[in-house]
C-alpha cells in the first residue's frame, strides 16, 4: 500500500459528510428497500451490522495464526445462495492461508440497493473506524471514495499474473482514478430475461424469437390471454428494478452507443428514445403481478419457479434461485434469452472488495484481497453466486451449463456496457437522483414527468 495515514484530512471529511447526506436523501426518497435487497440476491435475512459510529469494528481479537488481527467484512449478501457463496469464499480463504475462522468478522449490512451499506461505511470512515474491507461495485461507485482519498492504492496486489489474467474491462473498473483500488471477484449479467418453459409453451409463444422490446409487449398479452399466469414478475416497492428494466429496454430500442451517451449526461439528445423506453416499461406494467408494490425481487422470482409468472427481467443472480429449487431444471423447466434487442450485449455488474485507509487489520486485509483475486477464490465463489469470474483462466469444470453458456456469451459479446441501477455507469449522486425519478415513476407511470426528472438527475 502506498499510504496509511492516521488522520482524516479535512478535505476528506467534508466530501464524505456530503456523501452521508446524499445517502440519507436516497433512503428518505424510497430508494432504501428495507428487505427488498440490492438486486443481486439480497433480502431481509441476515445479521446485524455495526452502527454508524463503528462500535462493532471487530478488530479487537483474532486467532493465533492471524497475529491478533481480525478481518471485518461488511457486505449485503444475506440471501440464501449469496450467503452460501460468501461462505464458500471464506472457507477457501481459511484453507489457503494461515488465518482461521476466528480471524474473520462477517458483518452484513443488508438492504437498500447498497445504500444501507453505503451509509454504514461512510459514517465509519468519518469516524476514522472503517472495517477491514467492504463490498462495493467497481467503476463510478468508487469515485466518492477515491475523490475523498480514503482507499489505498493496491497496485502491489495486482502485480504479476493476476493483472494479466483479468479481463481488460474489469481492470478498468477497478481503477477509476487511474490506480488500482479494488479487486473485482465476479461478473453478473444484467440483460437477462428468464422464463418458465411450461408457461410460455402453454401460451404458444417462442421466447427465442422475440426480436425487440415492443414485440415483448405483444408476447405478454398472449400469455395473459392464454394462461392464468402473470406475464412478467416485477417489484415496484423500490425503484431499482424498474430502472434496470428501463436500461434494458433503452438499450434494446436505441442501442449501446445511445445508452453510453445517456450515461455521460446527454439526455436531451435522446429525448424521444428515453421517453419511448419509459412508455414501453409503462406498457409492461399492465402485465406485472398485482402485488408488485409489496414484494421483493426474489419473491417475484419465486413466482416464475412456481409457474405463477411467465418471466422476469433480472441479473443472472436470479438463476442461483432456480438452481437451488427442487425439480426445476435448466432448459427443461426454466430458460433465458438476452433481453429482446440486446443480443450481442453483456451488461455487466461486478462486485469487488477494497482496502480502506486507516485499516484496522492491514495484513489480513491484504491477504484476503490477494485471495479474492486468485483462481481458487473465483472458482469457489462464482458457481455458487451465479456469476462468471473476471479472470480468464478459471477452469469451467465447477460451473454448470447455464454459467458455462454465460461465459461463452460474454466471450462472444460485442459490448459490455456498465449499469446505472447497480452503480458502475454513473456516480452515486446521479444514481440516487435517477432512483428518485423511478420511485415516482413506479407510483404514477407518468412518462413526461419522469423524463424531466431524469434530465435533472445529471
Amino acid at each position: 500500500m502506498t499510504k496509511n495515514d492516521d488522520t482524516l484530512p479535512r478535505r476528506t471529511y467534508l466530501k464524505l459528510t456530503g456523501l452521508v447526506g446524499t445517502a440519507g436523501v436516497t433512503a428518505l426518497a424510497g430508494c432504501s428497500q428495507g428487505g427488498d435487497g440490492d438486486g443481486d440476491g439480497n433480502d431481509s435475512q441476515g445479521g446485524q451490522t455495526g452502527d454508524g459510529n463503528g462500535s462493532d469494528s471487530g478488530n479487537d481479537s483474532g486467532g493465533e495464526d492471524g497475529g491478533g488481527e481480525q478481518l471485518e467484512i461488511v457486505h449485503w449478501w444475506t440471501a440464501g445462495g449469496e450467503e452460501d457463496a460468501l461462505n464458500a469464499l471464506l472457507e477457501g480463504f481459511v484453507e489457503q492461508t494461515d488465518y482461521s475462522e476466528d480471524d474473520i468478522n462477517n458483518n452484513p449490512a443488508p438492504g437498500g440497493a447498497g445504500s444501507a451499506l453505503d451509509t454504514v461505511i461512510q459514517n465509519r470512515v468519518l469516524n476514522e473506524n472503517p472495517p477491514s474491507t467492504f463490498q462495493i461495485w467497481p467503476g463510478q461507485a468508487l469515485t466518492p471514495y477515491t475523490d475523498a482519498d480514503v482507499l489505498e492504492d493496491i497496485g502491489d496486489i495486482w502485480s504479476g499474473e493476476m493483472e494479466e489474467a483479468y479481463l481488460e474491462g474489469v481492470r478498468q473498473l477497478a481503477q477509476p482514478a487511474g490506480n488500482y483500488v479494488s479487486v473485482p471477484i465476479n461478473i453478473h449479467r444484467l440483460n437477462n430475461l428468464f422464463y418458465n418453459v411450461s408457461v410460455v409453451e402453454e401460451a404458444g409463444v417462442d421466447m427465442q424469437n422475440v426480436s425487440n422490446p415492443q414485440e415483448l409487449t405483444q408476447v405478454m398479452q398472449t400469455i395473459a390471454d392464454e394462461t392464468d399466469a402473470t406475464p412478467m414478475a416485477h417489484q415496484t416497492q423500490s425503484p431499482w428494478s424498474s430502472l434496470q428494466l428501463w436500461e434494458a429496454v433503452f438499450q434494446g430500442q436505441q442501442g449501446v452507443e445511445a445508452y453510453n451517451q445517456f450515461t455521460d449526461g446527454n439526455v436531451s439528445d435522446h429525448e424521444q428514445g428515453v421517453k419511448d423506453a419509459l412508455q414501453t416499461v409503462k406498457d409492461y406494467s399492465e402485465f406485472f403481478n398485482d402485488d408488485a408494490g409489496s414484494i421483493t425481487w426474489d419473491q417475484g422470482n419465486s413466482k416464475v419457479i412456481e409457474g405463477d409468472a411467465a418471466m422476469i427481467h433480472q441479473g443472472d443472480w436470479a438463476a442461483g434461485q432456480y438452481e437451488s429449487a427442487e425439480d426445476f431444471a435448466y432448459e427443461e423447466d426454466w430458460n433465458h434469452v438476452a433481453f429482446p434487442g440486446t443480443e450481442g450485449l453483456y451488461a455487466i455488474v461486478p462486485d469487488s472488495f477494497v482496502f480502506p485507509t486507516n485499516n484496522p487489520s492491514p495484513d489480513v486485509t491484504s491477504a484476503f484481497l490477494e485471495y479474492c483475486g486468485s483462481v481458487d477464490a473465483q472458482e469457489r465463489f462464482n458457481p455458487v453466486k451465479g456469476s462468471i469470474p473476471p479472470r480468464t483462466d478459471v477452469p469451467n469444470e465447477e460451473f454448470g451449463p447455464f454459467l458455462r453458456s454465460q461465459r461463452q456469451e460474454f466471450e462472444d459479446s460485442e459490448n459490455q456496457p456498465p449499469t446505472i441501477a447497480h452503480g458502475t455507469a454513473v456516480n452515486p449522486e446521479i444514481k440516487s437522483n435517477l432512483e428518485e425519478a423511478f420511485a415516482g415513476f413506479n407510483e404514477s407511470w407518468n412518462v413526461d414527468e419522469t423524463y424531466n426528472r431524469m434530465t435533472n438527475a445529471f
